[in-house]
């Protein structure tokens, strides 16, 4: 089994006396995409500074490609050529235009890619003139996408790579990330957009208040088996519809005035509900059949909406 590519255990990052990540462990394996969510103040973008070494960390390890950091001499020349890095915030040089960044970053990497067709794949124009600062947030965004990609990593970290994308770009994003894993790139992406964990991730890391509070495959989460949601009253008494229903069933306040039936969505339990919301005066409109979102099960697993 080949060695995860990135290994974190017990990381304790603190900003004076508030602590923002509280003894995280978790690894990412080898080619796979590994997902850090969680509300905001989990501790996520702290957890990827520490691993790129823009930020110390209280206690703990980190360790990259098999070398654990600190790195020094030789082995940070080697780690620092095979991994990618698109932080959050920052990252580019304001009055550089977009092709002469790329181009400069791909020089610093054996076996890069063309930055100008990987701009152009990204919607950005390599012969644009136009600064970076000038460009809009979307087109930022493009570029410091190209400027993580371009040199053909190993292991890359992708800080929320699609905020403030349209549909087509994050579809272009969802693409590059498959084609990357496809030749044994390891990717550690962190998003409050879970459609992009639910199409990209091998593995996914649940943190709260800097704690891994959950860890598993899309499918450990969510569960696979169907289930059935629908409004009502906000804490209504179930107990009539608990009895209406097979002994295989369970139900749920997800949200306050939402409910979840899970175990089965056959027709007679699509009858049993319809016959409550009817009884408690809830639209059958709002009935909705299927597998529970990877947003739902956060919420309910952190206790905040993303």
């Amino acid at each position: 089994m080949p060695e995860a590519a990135v290994v974190v255990r017990d990381l304790v990052v603190r900003y004076g006396a508030r602590t923002a990540v509280a003894g995280l462990t978790f690894s990412a394996e080898s080619g796979a995409v590994t997902a850090l969510v969680g509300p905001n103040g989990a501790g996520k973008t702290s957890t990827v500074e520490v691993c790129v070494g823009l930020r110390s960390p209280a206690s703990g390890d980190v360790s990259l490609l098999g070398h654990r950091r600190p790195f020094t001499g030789s082995v940070a020349a080697d780690v620092h050529s095979r991994v990618g890095v698109m932080l959050q915030d920052g990252g580019l040089y304001p009055t550089a235009r977009p092709l002469e960044l790329v181009t400069y970053i791909a020089s610093l990497y054996p076996n890069p890619d063309d930055p100008a067709e990987l701009l152009s794949t990204l919607g950005i124009d390599p012969g644009v003139r136009t600064t970076i600062r000038r460009l809009s947030g979307g087109e930022q965004q493009r570029v410091k996408c190209a400027a993580a990609l371009v040199g053909r990593p190993d292991l890359v970290f992708l800080d929320e790579p699609t905020a403030g994308l349209d549909s087509a770009a994050r579809r272009t994003v969802h693409d590059l990330v498959r084609s990357l894993t496809s030749r044994g790139t390891s990717v550690v992406l962190t998003t409050h957009l879970m459609d992009d964990v639910e199409r990209l991730a091998d593995h996914v890391v649940v943190m709260a208040a800097g704690r891994s509070i959950r860890q598993g495959s899309v499918t450990d989460l969510v569960g696979d088996e169907d289930s059935v949601s629908f409004r009502g009253p906000m804490h209504a008494n179930l107990a009539d519809l608990t009895s209406a229903l097979p002994e295989h069933c369970t139900i749920s306040e997800d949200h306050p005035g939402h409910y979840r039936v899970s175990g089965s969505a056959d027709p007679m339990v699509l009858s049993a509900i319809a016959s409550w919301c009817a009884q408690h005066g809830a639209r059958t409109s709002d009935l909705s059949v299927g597998r529970r979102s990877l947003e739902d099960v956060l919420v309910e697993l952190t206790g905040e909406d993303l």
